[in-house]
């Protein structure tokens, strides 16, 4: 509907067409060099702040000598964890926990032997239970040492791993960043450069409108992707080529968008 209604190809504020920010895309080139020395690197970052954006670039840029495992289901148990990595690594993953581990040891052996170099990202890794965690990580000692554990999770990842009794896990981190939140400046330049991936000029947005969606957004990307797009639907809506003011505050009315002003009134 937005296509058709500008005029254009590509669907804009996609999240399929990443470009990484550059404060992203430093943090994406420190990871690689981990995954060449080895490591276990915390990527942590409140919802919505580009984690997702990090991660799902390090698997589209994997080349032929690297292989990225990535698991998601962070809230199963240690044995159905072992069983999702055997799948993620297209091996046999029937029998016990022991039979799974030795397979997984075996695999990892096999791909250092061709000189391939191995990423495991582990995401909401936050939602894990510690002791799962600690013995995947006695798992990963018997890997070969060019792999990378990457933990993808937001910062209350870091509050239980800071613990005594996780001394263990926190001892082995060799990289460890938080993502923050966007500056108005950076937010503008990230709504610009998404219309000129999509080929749309820059008032597309009035000033007034995109300052609003800026302030709005919070310096969350998620926050001004999904804005940005409601607001262009009520632009199609109302047939006005330019989204303004009236656009954004249509969306803004919306019980989702105004919950936490609400909150924070009564608060």
């Amino acid at each position: 509907m937005i296509r058709a209604f500008y005029g254009i190809d590509t669907n804009p504020f996609c999240a399929a067409e990443i470009t990484l920010l550059p404060h992203q895309q430093e943090i994406f080139d420190i990871l690689k060099v981990h995954s060449h020395q080895g490591g276990l690197c915390l990527l942590m970052g409140e919802p919505g702040t580009g984690k997702t954006m990090i991660r799902t670039s390090i698997n589209h840029q994997a080349d032929k000598t690297t292989m990225v495992v990535t698991i998601g289901r962070t809230l199963h148990t240690y044995f159905t964890t072992v069983k999702m990595l055997c799948h993620a690594f297209n091996i046999d993953h029937n029998g016990s926990s022991f039979t799974c581990e030795k397979h997984l040891i075996e695999e990892t052996y096999n791909l250092n032997s061709t000189g391939r170099i191995l990423i495991v990202i582990i995401d909401d890794a936050h939602l894990m239970d510690m002791q799962t965690l600690r013995r995947l990580r006695l798992l990963f000692e018997e890997f070969p040492k060019n792999h990378n554990l990457i933990l993808v999770g937001q910062p209350g990842l870091l509050h239980n791993m800071a613990l005594k009794i996780n001394a263990d896990i926190t001892s082995r981190v060799t990289y460890s960043t938080i993502l923050k939140k966007l500056n108005p400046d950076a937010m503008e330049s990230f709504i610009l450069n998404e219309l000129d991936q999509a080929g749309l000029p820059h008032n597309t947005f009035t000033g007034d409108a995109l300052s609003l969606v800026i302030r709005s957004s919070d310096g969350i990307l998620r926050k001004a992707r999904n804005l940005c797009l409601s607001c262009m639907i009520e632009s199609v809506r109302s047939r006005t080529k330019a989204v303004g003011i009236d656009n954004v505050n249509r969306v803004l009315i919306q019980p989702h968008w105004r919950m936490e002003q609400d909150i924070e009134h009564i608060i």
